[in-house]
């Protein structure tokens, strides 16, 4: 099985929330770090490519409702 990294951009109010998340939840073979940023966090995910993907879509996703439940604006 091949190994993928994506990376997802996360608006720094909701940073905290993913991480407590994902220190929560025994994430393997999934691999996580994160690279904090002024406005944000890149959350570079590695393992496999199947996993590595879903895990990216629903990242993105939950990012955009979590942005439109603010009214737009980065949470």
């Amino acid at each position: 099985m091949t190994d993928a990294t994506y990376v997802a951009f996360v608006p720094k109010r909701s940073r905290d929330k993913l991480v407590a998340v994902l220190t929560s939840e025994d994430t393997s073979p999934l691999r996580w770090r994160e690279e904090r940023k002024r406005s944000g966090s890149e959350f570079y995910f590695t393992g496999p490519a199947e996993l590595v993907r879903t895990t990216h879509a629903h990242i993105v996703s939950w990012v955009i409702a979590r942005r439109n439940e603010n009214g737009g604006r980065p949470s």
